[in-house]
C-alpha cells in the first residue's frame, strides 16, 4: 500500500483527502479514503469586486492549511509530486495577488498549488464524479444512463461537464463564473434577498446558461450528477437529515418539485432561519440559496425530473490523477 493525498482549494471551501492505493492484481489499483477534512475559509471573499485576495482571506486559508500540513505528517506523507497534489480554481484564477497565495502555500505544503484552468477543473470534477459509474449494479439497473452531465457549483463558478459513452472520457465541458459566493455577492445582498434580487440574479444565470449551451448540449445528458456543497445541502434537506450524513447523501436521487421547493423557502428564509438547518454547514449559511438557484435553473435547462447528489468530486479527481 501507498498513501496520496489531493488538496482542493476553492472559492469558499479548502478540502483535503488522504488515500490508501491498494494493489489489487496487475495493474488494477483500489483507492481507499483515510482522512477527508473540509474547512470553509472563503479565500474568494470580495474578489468579485476587488480582482484580489484580502489579507484576512489569505490568513484563514493559510491557518487550515497548517493543519492540513499535520495531517500529512501524520498519515506519513511526504510532499512531493507523486504523493500530494493541489490544485487551486476559480478564485485563484482571478486574483491580481494569488503568487502571494502560491507562496504561502509552497512554504507551508511543502509543494506548489497548480492554478487550474475552469476546463481542467470541468474534466477533474468529471472524473472523480463518474469513477464508480463505469459499470456495475448502478448502471445495469439504470439508476445511472450515459452520457453523465455533471455539475460541479462552486463559489466562484460553475463546471458542466457531458461524457461518458461511446468510449470517449468528456464530450464537451465549460467552465463560467456563477458559482453560489459570486451570485451572493453580486445580487443576493439582503436578508432575505428581494424579489428584484432574487429576479437579477435568475436573469443572470439563465444568460450564462445559454452560454454553456453552445458549448455543453445540456439536454443529451442522460443522467444529471451534481457535486460539491450546494448538490449535497440541498439533497440532505430533501432527505429531511438531522444532521449531515455523507453516506445517505451520496447518490441520493433529488427530484425537481424538491428542489424547486428547497429553493424557494432558502430564498426566502433569513440567515438565522438558515442556520437552523441541521445539514448546514456553517459557512454555507449565507450562499446557500444563490448555490440553490444555480442547481434548479439549470435542472430546468435539462429538462430532466431529477438530479443525483454526489460526495465525491474534484478532490476525488485530484486522487486518482495521482494514482
Amino acid at each position: 500500500m501507498s498513501g496520496v493525498a489531493a488538496i482542493d482549494c476553492g472559492t469558499n471551501s479548502i478540502r483535503l483527502l488522504v488515500c490508501e492505493v491498494v494493489r489489487i492484481g496487475g495493474d488494477e489499483v483500489e483507492v481507499v479514503d483515510v482522512d477527508r477534512r473540509m474547512e470553509i475559509v472563503r479565500l474568494g471573499e470580495g474578489v468579485d469586486e476587488t480582482g484580489v485576495f484580502s489579507p484576512q482571506a489569505l490568513e484563514r486559508t493559510f491557518e487550515a492549511l497548517r493543519g492540513y500540513a499535520e495531517a500529512l505528517r501524520a498519515h506519513g506523507i511526504e510532499p512531493g509530486p507523486e504523493s500530494v497534489r493541489m490544485v487551486a480554481t476559480s478564485a485563484t484564477r482571478d486574483a491580481g495577488n494569488r503568487q502571494e497565495f502560491v507562496d504561502g502555500v509552497r512554504e507551508i505544503i511543502g509543494v506548489e498549488p497548480e492554478v487550474v484552468t475552469g476546463l481542467d477543473e470541468a474534466e477533474l470534477s468529471f472524473v472523480g464524479a463518474t469513477a464508480e459509474l463505469g459499470g456495475g449494479d448502478e448502471l445495469e439497473t439504470g439508476v445511472f444512463a450515459p452520457p453523465f452531465l455533471v455539475v460541479d457549483i462552486g463559489g466562484g463558478s460553475t463546471e458542466f461537464v457531458l461524457g461518458g459513452t461511446d468510449g470517449e472520457l468528456v464530450r464537451a465541458a465549460v467552465s463560467v463564473d456563477i458559482g453560489c459566493v459570486r451570485m451572493t455577492e453580486r445580487h443576493l445582498r439582503s436578508d432575505p434577498p428581494t424579489p428584484e434580487q432574487v429576479a437579477a440574479a435568475t436573469a443572470d444565470i439563465d444568460a450564462v446558461l445559454d452560454e454553456v449551451e453552445r458549448t455543453v448540449p445540456l439536454r443529451e445528458a442522460g443522467s444529471v450528477v451534481c457535486v460539491a456543497g450546494t448538490a449535497t445541502t440541498v439533497a440532505g434537506i430533501a432527505l429531511g437529515l438531522p444532521e449531515y450524513d455523507a453516506e445517505r447523501i451520496h447518490h441520493a436521487r433529488v427530484e425537481v418539485g424538491d428542489l424547486e421547493r428547497i429553493t424557494a423557502d432558502l430564498l426566502a428564509s433569513t440567515h438565522g432561519e438558515r442556520a437552523q438547518i441541521g445539514v448546514m454547514h456553517p459557512g454555507r449559511v449565507d450562499v446557500i440559496g444563490a448555490g440553490a438557484l444555480v442547481l434548479s435553473r439549470l435542472l430546468a435547462r435539462t429538462g430532466a425530473d431529477h438530479f443525483t447528489a454526489s460526495e465525491q468530486d474534484i478532490l476525488d479527481g485530484v486522487a486518482w490523477s495521482l494514482v
